[in-house]
């Protein structure tokens, strides 16, 4: 019976550990798979502000080119009269 016993309590311990070992793993994807996200997320705004940033810039570009015209127009009309 106490050789059972100690089977039972080694066979215990060798099931903790590689339960414990099974979560110390689970728990390090989960982290891992968390800061993936984090630094996916992180590289997504990057982008979107550098794109929004190209973008506004563009539409600055476009109203003062438009605004230029209007004055040369506004310039021209002026010289005629």
């Amino acid at each position: 019976m106490a050789s059972f016993k100690k089977s039972f309590e080694s066979l215990k311990g060798t099931s903790h550990s590689a339960a414990k070992g099974v979560t110390d793993s689970a728990v390090q994807a989960a982290q891992d798979a968390v800061q993936q996200a984090a630094d996916s997320s992180k590289e997504t705004v990057s982008t979107a502000a550098q794109e929004a940033g190209r973008q506004t810039q563009s539409a600055i570009g476009k109203a003062a080119d438009k605004a230029t015209d209007t004055i040369k127009e506004f310039g021209q009309k002026l010289d005629t009269k």
